[in-house]
């Protein structure tokens, strides 16, 4: 009995707060294996090409879980030595899935930037990201305090709830400035073990506060502000590198800070004239986003190709409901450098 109740008051509790207040965006605890998704200046900033594919799932242990799914691509567009600048595109595709009602978001953006070069080995870039989404639900997977009859749930008596449209398309936009540093004046290498590289950053999204309800109320999604780093600094002449980042974001009422670090291990370095052996690297480390969750992170990384996992541990008040089992989420990236464009007497992937 209490179990049944527990779940019609989460079902109709998450439903309301859903469609009836001012809704937040998704995010990933590896923030950043999906550039995309903090800042729109970050399409070829980092490297000549990067594709990203995120999977995660959350709160699997209260109910149906909520699961993400996200792609994305970027890469610079000159093939030309880089003189002044150069430009870069990149398209995010992503897809969440919330609760028994499937209750979801299905969105793609186009990223347009370009890349000022300020001197040597810094850059400051800005980007505008237009894009399009798409809300849904399924209204037959909801269960309704007026379908309990005192004893039973009964789904055939009526829900005494207005249903609304099932889905609605909306127009997006987003934008963003990015500052990158890398003392090699090449793209920031996979496993290199003696470079000094960091990125700071600041985007805006949904800066056209595009309506967001199922019943037409007027309900708007708040802008959301980013402010975002990172920093990878070799410990001396070891194999040992730390990376530290921190992601912060607001949107209305609503904040964030997520900061933590990662120490990378060089496991085997690439040969850079043979070209016989690829470079290898292990990445263990930890992330707290304040008043929700401690989160445990790995990375793999080799010949240009990173394999992330990390599991969120849920400390807010939700922990009562959780166990504190937050979510899994697992990443794949891959990168290739172009490294003449730049003009780096390096090698490059």
């Amino acid at each position: 009995m209490k179990k049944v109740i527990w779940n019609l008051g989460l079902t109709t509790g998450i439903f309301c707060a859903l469609t009836k207040g001012f809704a937040q965006d998704i995010h990933f605890s590896q923030f950043d294996m999906a550039p995309l998704q903090q800042n729109p200046a970050m399409a070829g900033a980092l490297y000549g090409v990067e594709a990203n594919i995120n999977y995660k799932d959350q709160w699997r242990t209260i109910g149906s879980p909520y699961k993400t799914f996200a792609v994305g691509y970027d890469m610079r567009l000159t093939k030309k030595r880089i003189q002044k600048g150069y430009m870069a595109m990149g398209a995010h595709l992503f897809s969440d899935k919330a609760g028994d009602s499937n209750m979801g978001t299905t969105q793609g953006n186009l990223s347009i930037a370009y890349h000022v070069k300020l001197d040597e080995y810094n850059f400051l870039g800005a980007a505008i990201q237009p894009g399009f989404f798409q809300r849904s639900i399924d209204f037959t997977g909801l269960q309704w305090g007026s379908q309990f009859d005192g004893m039973h749930y009964d789904y055939s008596m009526p829900t005494g709830e207005m249903q609304g449209s099932q889905s609605f398309t909306k127009y997006d936009l987003g934008a963003g400035i990015l500052w990158s540093h890398n003392n090699t004046d090449g793209d920031i290498h996979v496993t290199d073990n003696h470079d000094l590289n960091a990125h700071a950053g600041i985007a805006l999204y949904h800066i056209t506060t595009p309506k967001y309800s199922f019943l037409n109320t007027g309900e708007q999604l708040y802008m959301k502000l980013v402010i975002h780093g990172g920093l990878t600094k070799s410990l001396g002449d070891s194999k040992v590198a730390i990376n530290p980042s921190f992601f912060y974001n607001r949107q209305g009422p609503t904040q964030e800070l997520y900061f933590g670090a990662l120490f990378r291990f060089l496991l085997t370095q690439d040969s850079k004239f043979t070209g016989f052996k690829s470079a290898s690297a292990f990445y263990l480390g930890g992330y707290y986003r304040t008043r929700d969750a401690i989160t445990l992170r790995m990375l793999y990384e080799y010949a240009g190709w990173g394999f992330g996992i990390s599991y969120d541990i849920n400390t807010s008040s939700l922990k009562q409901a959780t166990n504190t089992r937050g979510g899994l989420e697992l990443s794949l990236r891959l990168v290739t450098s172009l490294s003449n464009q730049l003009g780096s007497n390096h090698s490059r992937y």
